[in-house]
């Protein structure tokens, strides 16, 4: 009996069998060469003997094939052809996000991002804005998130990052203190979003911290994003991590800069 390598149907003849075979297409074909064969069985054999398997192994930055995982490994190890890949320190991430972070961080940024007041040195536009509205520079005691608002409020009549608002509550003086009757037994927890905490210092820093305020900046990209953030430090953050692709790293490092010379020399925000 006589079998086609494709469909298992049996001919008491070759011919008959080779016959339905070219009707309906049923040769196993070398990946190579021209040749056919009746099953895959025998065309593996061809093409192990004679070395004819397609290269199926792809590079996984340019567009050549091989036909071995080690033949690719090493092409990629000598070109530095590996996925998220950096050349000058020679190391692979996980994904392009964690590349990103990484070509974005002190390893290759710098610190070149300078407080105006104590002169701190920071990576990025989003260090130095947390820096200075939560208070922490020891040269700038007034400025902070409130502070900073009403100043870029003041000098941004379009609303370019500004939220307009009927009536903006002066929150600078204020303080939140957790009670007693914040512990459950086993944490201290925020009743507005029951995020628990192993101390009430804790959840006081939480609940003075800008996590529960108003949005009151908006990201640039008005009609492609139109998220809407509770400090300009996230506002600085969210475009920096390119999520929405209005801007490249860089460029938001230069929307700082011009952004921090408006506040200083209190000129209107034209544009950015």
């Amino acid at each position: 009996m006589y079998e086609c390598g494709t469909c298992e149907s049996e001919f008491s003849y070759r011919e008959d069998c080779d016959s339905h075979m070219d009707e309906y297409n049923h040769w196993v074909e070398c990946d190579t060469c021209t040749r056919q064969f009746r099953t895959q069985r025998s065309c593996e054999q061809h093409m192990n003997a004679v070395n004819h398997r397609a290269p199926v192994f792809e590079c996984q930055t340019c567009t050549r094939t091989f036909s071995s995982q080690a033949a690719v490994n090493q092409h990629m190890h000598a070109k530095r052809h590996y996925e998220n890949y950096c050349i000058q320190c020679e190391r692979q991430f996980m994904n392009e996000n964690c590349l990103r972070q990484h070509l974005n961080s002190k390893t290759h940024r710098g610190t070149d991002v300078v407080c105006p007041f104590c002169n701190a040195r920071f990576v990025t536009a989003s260090g130095i804005t947390h820096h200075l509205e939560y208070g922490s520079c020891p040269e700038a005691h007034n400025w902070n998130r409130d502070t900073i608002h009403r100043m870029i409020q003041q000098l941004d009549p379009k609303g370019l990052v500004t939220n307009k608002q009927i009536e903006w509550d002066n929150e600078t003086n204020m303080r939140y203190f957790a009670t007693n009757r914040a512990f459950d037994g086993t944490n201290w927890v925020c009743y507005l979003c029951q995020r628990g905490f192993s101390s009430m210092a804790g959840l006081n820093a939480h609940l003075n911290s800008p996590v529960h305020k108003g949005k009151i900046y908006h990201c640039l990209n008005k009609r492609g994003c139109g998220k809407e953030f509770v400090s300009l430090g996230a506002l600085f953050s969210h475009l920096e991590s390119e999520s929405c692709g209005y801007l490249r790293f860089g460029e938001v490092q230069n929307v700082h800069r011009r952004l921090n010379d408006a506040i200083l020399n209190r000129r209107m925000i034209s544009g950015l």
